[in-house]
Parts: C-alpha cells; sequence; structure tokens
C-alpha cells in the first residue's frame, strides 16, 4: 500500500563523487525502490523514470539509489518528482538542488577552467570562474555543503570528467588535445616528470596547455652546436644557445644576448620587446629547475646556462635533456646527422671469410666452425675490429671519424665486447650463421635479426648480429632454401627401378647435403617413395667411395621392428649390389666381434629397440650416414632409446618421416637434434623461445621462424601437388556413425560420473593420469563392453551385437568382400584386434590376419607377402586384414587393400593418415575408401568435431594429440565426457 502523504527525500555524496538517495515515509518507513522511483523520479527522462539508476547494495539506509555526477547535476537542476505527491528536502538536498541550478549556469556560460596546481600535482581539478556578484553565493554554498560532508569540488570535477568521456566527439578532441599539449598528462600517466612542469605559473600553464591564446609573438628555444673539427678532437667543445623564435616564421631565429645579467633587447623586434625581459628569464628559471646539471654557476639566483658542454654532458643533453624540454613545451635544434643516428641502431656484423664453403671445405658440418671477421655498423661506418676496440677503450660516446659523427652507446659497446669475447673464444658456427641469416632475412620487412646472448634472461638487451655471406656461402643458402637450384645427380645404373622426376630431385638434395655435411629430413608423403631414394642415395654414395678408392664404414638404417622385412625384400628388389647386414635376433654379433662382423658391409639394418639395446657396439663406429625410418619413434626426447639414438656418431644424418610433428613441438627439436646436433639451441632454450609461447598463445611470428629454420633442412612433398604427377587414384574418406547400445551408456556414464568424483580431490600429475585413464576406458566402451570388461569371448553373434560398431563393420566387410574388396582395419587395442579377427572369421567363413608388436618378423613378412601376392585366386586370397596402429601403421606396403576401416580413432590426423597410407601409395591401381567409426553421442563425436576444425593448425606446426585433454577444467571436461543420451539405442539410418 503506497503511503499518499509527503516523504522526506535525503541522500550523501560517495567517494566517488556519485549521490546516494533515498526516502522516507511519514511514519519513517525507508519506502520501496519501486516507491522511490514513483515518488522522487516518477517525471526524471534521463534516468527513464528512475529505472536505469542502479540500486546502491552498499547503503545503510535501506532501499536507495545511485546518482551518477551527471545524473544528479540533470536531477537536482530540475527534480523529476511526482506532481500530485508531495517530497520534503533534506537540508543536504536542498543545498545540492542550488548548487546544480548554479552548475548549469557554470557549464553554459563556460565560468570554469582547469586548475593548473591540481593538474600539474596529476589531477583533474577544475576552478570555478563565478562572475563578481555570484561568487559569493558559490562561497557560502561551498560552505554549507562541506559541513554537510559534501565535496561541491570533487563533485564539479567528475561531472566534468564523466562529461568529457560520454560524447565521442568531446573523447576524440580530449585525445587531440593531450597529443598536442602532452604537460596535460604530466603526473597522472608517468609521461612526464614532475619537474618538468611543476615550476609553471599559472596563466603560462594554461597557455601551454592551449586553454588561453598565447599574445607572445616568439617561442624560447636551445640549440647544441657541434663542434668545428680542425683535427684536435680532444679540444673540441660543444655549444649550446638560447634562441628566441618567431612563432609565425620558424626560420627567423635570433640568439638571445646577456648584458650584465639581463637580457640585451636591441637587436629584437619591437614588438618583441615587451615581452622577452619576462618571458625568457622566467623560461631559463624553469629550464634549470629542471636540468640542473646546464646551470653554469652555483649561484641559486642564477639563470645563466652552460654556454659550452663537454662530451659527456653533449651526450647527455641529445640523449635524455632534449626530450625532457620537448615534452616541458620547448623547441630543440640538434645536428642534423642525430636524428639519422637515432634511426640506424648500431650493429655487429659477421664477414665470412672468402674461402669458406668453397670446394677446398665442402664439407664442414653443421656444427664445424666458421672462419670470420668481425666488423661494427655505426653511423653509416663499417668499423674493423681493431678500430672498434681503439676507439671503445678511449670510452667515448660521440666521436667524429672519417668525416663523420658516430655515437657508442656504452650498452652497445658492452654487448658487442660480450659477443665477441664469446665467439672469438668458442668459434662460430655453421649452424649460427645460418640461423642469423635465416632469421635476419625473414625478417627484413618487420625488424633486423636479433640474437640474445642468453636467451634465458628476459632483461637481457638484444644485440642484432648480421651476417655478410661470401660468395661460396651466398650461393650454398640459396639453394638449401631453393631445392629445384641444386644440381640433379643421375641416379646409379645399379638401381633396378626409374625413379621419377620428384624422386630424383630427392636423391639429389640428399647427395647435396651429404656433401656440405648436413643432416636431412626426407619428409614426404606416406606412399610417395622415401624406401626407393633412399637406396638410390646409398648407391651413389657407395659408388663415389669406390672411385675415390675408400673404405669407409658401412651406413646403418634404424627403422621399426614391423618393417625390417619390408626393407630387405626393398633393398634386394632395388639395389642387389648393396652388401646388407641385418643386425637383428639373438645371435647377433655383441662387443668387439660387432666391427669386425659389419666391417665389409655396405649397409647395417637394425630396429629402434635394439639400437638403445646395442649402443656400446653401434656407438662404436662411426657410421658412413646414419638414416632413420619413420624417425618419428624417437619423438620423445625424454626415452633412452631417443637419447641412445641421437648419440651415435655418422658423417651424415637422414630422418626419413611423414610427420616430423605429431603432438608436440619438441617431437620436431628431437629428429633435428638428431639430424644437426645443436642446430635449435637445446631444449630448455627450444622451449624457452618457440615451444611454451606458440603452444600456449599460437604465436604465428614464431611460428613463421620455426618454418624458416627448418625449412633448408627438410624437403615435404605431398601426393596432391601438381608437380608430383603420380596419377594415383582417388581417396574417399567418410565417416560411420554408429550409437551406443544400452549396455555401452549404462558403462560410459558409470565411468564419467565415477571421473568428476574424483577430480576436483586429485592434482598435478595425478589428475592428468587419471583423465588420460579414463579416455582409453570411454574408447574401450565405444568399441566394445567385452574390451573394457576384459571379457575375451566376444565373437557369438550375440556379444558381437552388444557393440553397434562391430555390428556395422561386420555388415561392411560383408558388402566389401562381395564386392572382391580387400580390407585394412586399423585398431590402436590389441585385445581388440583378437576379438575382431575371431568375430570376422567365424561371420565371413574367411581365414583373417592380425599383425600386432608380438608377432615374430618371420611371421609377419609371410602375412604380408601372402596378403599382397597377385598370383593367388580369389578364393585362395586374404581379404582382411586387422592391424594394430602402432605396429601396422607406419612402414608396410599394403597396395592390395582398396578399404581401409579406422575401427577407433587415434585422434591425431597425421598419424591415421599414415595408416591409411599402407594402401594409398605408389602401387595402388583402385580408388581407395577410408571409413572412419565415429559413435554418435560420446567424447568420439566431440573430438572428431574438434579434429575437423583444427586440422589448419596441424598443418602449421603442430597436431592434435590426447595430452591437451588434461588440461580442460572440470566444466569443460563435463562438457566433453558428458554422455548425449539422446543417441542411446538409435540405429544408423
Amino acid at each position: 500500500m503506497i503511503d499518499f502523504h509527503t516523504v522526506r527525500g535525503d541522500g550523501r555524496q560517495n567517494a566517488d563523487g556519485s549521490i546516494t538517495v533515498w526516502a522516507l515515509s511519514a511514519s519513517d518507513r525507508v519506502l520501496t525502490l519501486h516507491e522511490l522511483r514513483m515518488r522522487l523520479f516518477a517525471w526524471h527522462l534521463r534516468s527513464m523514470h528512475g529505472i536505469l539508476l542502479k540500486q546502491d547494495d552498499d547503503s545503510q539506509e535501506g532501499c536507495s539509489l545511485v546518482l551518477s555526477p551527471v545524473d544528479a547535476l540533470d536531477y537536482f537542476a530540475s527534480p523529476g518528482t511526482s506532481l500530485h505527491l508531495p517530497v520534503e528536502w533534506s537540508e543536504s538536498l536542498n543545498l545540492l538542488r542550488q548548487t546544480a541550478e548554479l552548475f548549469r549556469d557554470v557549464l553554459d556560460k563556460g565560468w570554469y577552467r582547469p586548475d593548473a596546481e591540481a593538474w600539474q600535482e596529476g589531477k583533474r581539478g577544475w576552478k570555478l570562474m563565478l562572475p563578481e556578484g555570484l561568487a559569493q553565493n558559490g562561497e557560502r554554498l561551498e560552505q554549507e555543503l562541506k559541513a554537510a560532508q559534501i565535496d561541491i569540488r570533487l563533485w564539479f570535477d567528475r561531472i566534468m570528467e564523466e562529461l568529457s568521456h560520454s560524447d565521442e566527439a568531446v573523447d576524440a578532441a580530449w585525445d587531440d588535445l593531450c597529443a598536442e599539449q602532452p604537460v596535460l598528462l604530466a603526473h597522472a600517466y608517468g609521461s612526464i616528470p614532475m619537474e618538468s612542469v611543476i615550476s609553471l605559473e599559472e596563466e603560462d600553464w594554461l597557455v601551454s596547455v592551449g586553454w588561453q591564446k598565447d599574445d607572445i609573438p616568439f617561442r624560447t628555444c636551445f640549440r647544441l652546436n657541434e663542434p668545428f673539427m680542425d683535427g684536435d678532437e680532444d679540444s673540441a667543445v660543444w655549444k649550446l644557445e638560447v634562441l628566441l623564435q618567431d612563432k609565425n616564421n620558424s626560420a627567423a631565429i635570433l640568439p638571445v644576448e646577456w648584458s650584465e645579467g639581463s637580457i640585451c633587447t636591441d637587436r629584437l623586434p619591437e614588438a618583441w620587446v615587451e615581452h622577452a625581459s619576462r618571458r625568457v628569464p622566467s623560461d631559463l628559471r624553469r629550464c634549470l629547475q629542471l636540468l640542473p646539471s646546464l646551470k653554469a654557476s652555483q649561484d641559486s639566483n642564477s639563470i645563466d646556462l652552460k654556454p659550452v658542454l663537454t662530451e659527456t654532458e653533449a651526450w647527455d643533453f641529445l640523449e635524455r635533456d632534449s626530450l625532457l624540454l620537448l615534452n616541458a613545451g620547448y623547441s630543440v635544434l640538434l645536428p642534423v646527422w642525430w636524428e639519422a643516428l637515432m634511426q640506424h641502431k648500431p650493429k655487429l656484423k659477421v664477414k665470412l671469410k672468402s674461402s669458406v664453403g668453397s670446394t677446398a671445405e665442402s664439407f664442414f658440418g653443421a656444427s664445424q666452425l666458421v672462419r670470420f671477421d668481425w666488423k661494427v655498423a655505426v653511423g653509416g661506418l663499417d668499423l674493423p675490429e681493431d678500430e672498434f676496440v681503439r676507439l671503445a677503450a678511449e670510452k667515448k660516446r660521440l666521436m667524429h671519424i672519417h668525416g663523420r659523427w658516430i655515437r657508442l652507446d656504452p650498452e652497445f659497446v658492452v654487448q658487442v665486447q660480450k659477443a665477441m669475447k664469446r665467439f672469438n673464444k668458442s668459434g662460430l658456427s655453421f649452424q649460427e650463421i645460418l640461423e642469423m641469416h635465416l632469421l635476419g632475412q625473414a625478417d627484413q620487412a618487420e625488424a633486423p635479426s636479433d640474437v640474445t646472448l642468453d636467451p634465458d634472461e628476459e632483461t637481457e638487451p638484444k644485440l642484432r648480429i648480421e651476417v655478410e655471406l661470401n660468395n661460396h656461402m651466398a650461393k650454398l643458402i640459396e639453394r638449401m632454401q631453393h631445392t629445384d637450384r641444386i644440381p640433379i645427380i643421375a641416379p646409379s645404373p645399379l638401381l633396378q627401378a626409374e625413379l621419377r622426376k620428384y624422386q630424383q630431385d630427392g636423391v639429389s638434395w640428399l647427395l647435396f647435403m651429404r656433401k656440405f655435411g648436413l643432416g636431412a629430413c626426407l619428409a614426404d608423403d606416406m606412399g610417395l617413395g622415401k624406401t626407393i631414394q633412399f637406396i638410390a642415395y646409398l648407391l651413389r654414395v657407395t659408388e663415389e667411395n669406390e672411385a675415390a678408392a675408400t673404405r669407409p664404414a658401412p651406413a646403418l638404417l634404424i627403422c621399426p621392428t614391423s618393417v625390417l622385412g619390408n626393407w630387405q625384400k626393398e633393398l634386394e628388389r632395388f639395389a642387389p649390389t648393396l652388401r646388407v647386414y641385418l643386425h637383428y635376433g639373438p645371435q647377433r654379433p655383441k662387443g668387439e666381434v660387432f666391427s669386425e662382423a659389419v666391417r665389409d658391409f655396405d649397409l647395417v639394418v637394425t630396429s629402434y629397440n635394439l639400437a638403445q639395446m646395442d649402443e656400446a657396439e653401434l656407438s662404436s663406429i662411426t657410421w658412413n650416414a646414419i638414416c632413420l625410418d619413420e624417425a618419428q619413434n624417437i619423438k620423445n626426447v625424454y626415452t633412452k632409446q631417443s637419447a641412445a639414438i641421437r648419440r651415435l656418431d655418422a658423417r651424415h644424418r637422414i630422418a626419413l618421416t611423414g610427420t616430423p610433428i605429431e603432438n608436440r613441438l619438441t617431437e620436431l627439436w628431437s629428429i633435428f637434434d638428431f639430424m644437426n646436433p645443436g642446430y635449435l639451441g637445446s631444449l630448455s632454450e627450444f622451449q624457452h623461445r618457440y615451444v611454451q609461447p606458440i603452444e600456449k598463445n599460437g604465436d604465428e611470428t614464431l611460428i613463421g621462424r620455426v618454418q624458416k629454420l627448418i625449412r633448408p633442412f627438410l624437403l615435404r612433398r605431398v601426393k596432391k601437388d601438381p608437380a608430383i604427377q603420380l596419377d594415383l587414384p582417388d581417396k574417399y574418406e567418410s565417416k560411420a556413425y554408429v550409437s551406443l547400445t544400452a549396455e555401452q551408456a549404462a558403462l560410459y556414464e558409470n565411468v564419467v560420473e565415477d571421473l568428476m568424483q574424483r577430480l576436483d580431490t586429485l592434482t598435478g600429475m595425478e589428475k592428468k593420469g587419471l583423465i588420460l585413464a579414463t579416455l582409453t576406458k570411454l574408447k574401450q566402451i565405444c568399441d566394445h563392453p567385452a574390451l573394457f570388461l576384459k571379457e575375451r569371448d566376444s565373437s557369438s553373434q550375440e556379444n558381437h551385437s552388444a557393440s553397434a560398431k562391430v555390428t556395422r563393420l561386420l555388415e561392411m566387410l560383408q558388402e566389401a568382400r562381395e564386392e572382391g574388396d580387400q580390407c585394412l582395419i586399423f585398431t590402436q587395442f590389441v585385445e581388440m584386434g583378437h576379438m575382431l579377427k575371431a568375430t570376422a572369421e567365424q561371420e565371413t567363413g574367411e581365414r583373417v590376419f592380425f599383425l600386432h608388436g608380438g608377432v615374430p618378423k618371420k611371421q609377419r613378412d609371410a602375412m604380408i607377402a601372402s596378403f599382397q601376392a597377385p598370383d593367388v585366386t580369389a578364393k585362395d586370397r586374404i581379404g582382411v586384414f586387422i592391424l594394430s596402429l602402432k605396429a601396422g601403421g607406419t612402414g608396410l606396403n599394403l597396395t592390395a587393400a582398396n578399404r581401409v576401416f579406422h575401427f577407433d580413432r587415434w585422434w591425431n590426423p597425421a598419424v591415421e593418415n599414415q595408416a591409411t597410407d599402407r594402401a594409398f601409395r605408389i602401387g595402388q591401381t583402385r580408388d581407395v575408401q577410408v571409413h572412419k567409426f565415429v559413435t554418435l553421442g560420446t567424447l568420439e563425436e566431440r573430438i572428431d568435431e574438434m579434429i575437423e576444425r583444427k586440422q589448419g593448425l596441424n598443418r602449421q606446426i603442430v597436431g592434435a594429440g590426447e595430452n591437451w585433454v588434461t588440461e580442460m577444467s572440470t566444466g569443460e571436461l563435463r562438457d566433453l565426457f558428458a554422455l548425449r543420451r539422446e543417441w542411446i539405442g538409435r540405429q544408423e539410418v
């Protein structure tokens, strides 16, 4: 029930200048918000009848509303109370009403100006400039409001601030004014030291900020004159002059002359004389307060500036003092060459000796030290090392040399001395020269190359090092960056194959990189023939050694165990003259016998596992070359296997891989550290400079830098490149969407609920371990409940129907076999492979192969040969080949298949594509159909959507894996894992 009696409105001022108001009924009851708006703001349009005003939640008076300073001005100048519901105002609000009416006149008539004293203290204060008749009324209101604890000045200051930001045009005008008059931002924003403005008189300050017109026809300015160099640099002096510059003609400048402590006005224009005697001493007094080091005497009343400056004082004036004077509003005239010196920052240059990279030094390797000379580029001059050292020893900052002025910044001198000391002691390697050149060349459009002496020190200033290449090195690096300019080398006549054009290019590139001892990564798409290219390379190297009558150690090939047989067959087929030794099996030679056993062979072939187990034997030889097939096997830098392989020694190192990066940038570092040790720096340096900012923020600039660093050592061709001209058949990819059965859904939800209950109780590695374990469980459930429940017998019709995936796979297999297609089925779970083998054999009545890590080499080779056999009848042909993703996803040639099924997803497009390329490669004559199973409503569907969205990033540098899931918040994990129940038990249409 609304009380229609007179209400009493009251209020108070808040610390930010806003006003809080409330009202009491006749019975001292605080009005509700609805009543308050109805009684006090019924006709106040600015606040839409009080609706736009926020409630004061901290108020001790009950329901109350807050008016901003401008809202309060508008309201109290014309209160919008209800016409028929009386309001009685408190004394303080009555005073606010009177003040608001006054403020409205002040704003309308411009009776205000900045408070110079407040602004020079960093506060945006304003003064009321009331006419004489209103000044007393203003003082009275101020005193009475003060007694009511209301600050009238604060209110007006906040009104002005709010008005300046409420209009875009006013805001823009304010920004322009601040740009023209930097003293407006003096102390408040730290852009100018307080002492540069604090000594201004109010009238002068108002002129300096443009508030008042300056009638003085000239401005005081300062000029630093360089010494007249007559050969004696030590006697040269820098002269500092005070000048008066015509505001209407900047070319008209007159020197200030003094006579007995006063300015001499005899030679000044008549219009200047009146102002000069007052303005110039005032400016000089302010200048000396700002820069006391320029004072000519100790006399506190003196305003004389030093007429001459020492070299150190001149440096300080050029570097610092001139900027302070400019910010204080003065003009400063400096020598014309100073601006050019400031724009052209000094650089340290490395000039390679003319013989570096010549025929005599053709084999130097990435870590080979390169002979060079130092040069220091300063002020347009290139100083040789000895001259720079001599000049630095003089500890001068400004020098006149070879007819030019140069500046030697002490910090730059120290950095150069550090760099020279470091590199003169340890030398510069080719890889350091290459990095400096590549990054400098890459950033020329943006900024010259910056190389830090200590990349782990954030505070270490960057030293710019520029490389001057000689003709030999320039030609070498140009060819490394443009592989089409590398001379083509004809394949050996002993090669029992005809190379495609791009394969011949690849062999020539490998041989070119070998010539200079540079590691190389052949990163062609799977199926483009990396194997044949390495074999052709090895034949050429063997021929060159025989022609030179040298007998070096053999080459070493390290590959996954699953493809040892494949390599044997390919070597026998394409290079039967090569003597190949297979280091494998329990009878393999150990200890000192090993070197003798392999001495007369051209190539030793072994597996990744044995490379670690037999590190002692393998490291006893400096190999003619080391080649890593499927080099991503050393991607984990922290494993003993990866470290052991990177420690092996060779004249040349080659990595073969279709996926140099699968999940993390550190995988790229590991492969490159094998190829060219140290090229990308230490692991900690690489993580600090590239991995952390790229993987955290996706830094595009750093991604580009990494690409430019690795590109000369990485040859990448893709199947669909028109230049490759593979004439491969087409590849068609499709998704096979299935739903969960009721049993699968129940298991799925139980696992997710268990995760969510335990998640918040764990931290660190325990939490990550739980998430990854849950991922595996959910994938298993999506495959088949028996896989999760560890039930082996799932081959019966009843059991395989418990999984919609298995049911759908069997339907598709039946259709494929009826059409005569041969099929590959990939799964990441060995137990799932066994289940699928038993089920498929039962349903199709055919023999099914299953290749996994536990299958012996001899049996693997037989499986592959049987599956690929071209001369068997359709009845006897093996139609279904199941492979575990790790054992069969790389290196194998299974072009007899034209159907590929990814039964469960690896969630990494690169890995899945590798597996698909067992069939989609050179030798394939039929179109290949790829089917990827996705369980609807589960994390499989969500992650499949994410992969589709993020393919672009994967193609840049970083890929997609599973570890990123462990970084999600609990809420994000719930969204990812939660089961969408609408898909449970639904059949695919």
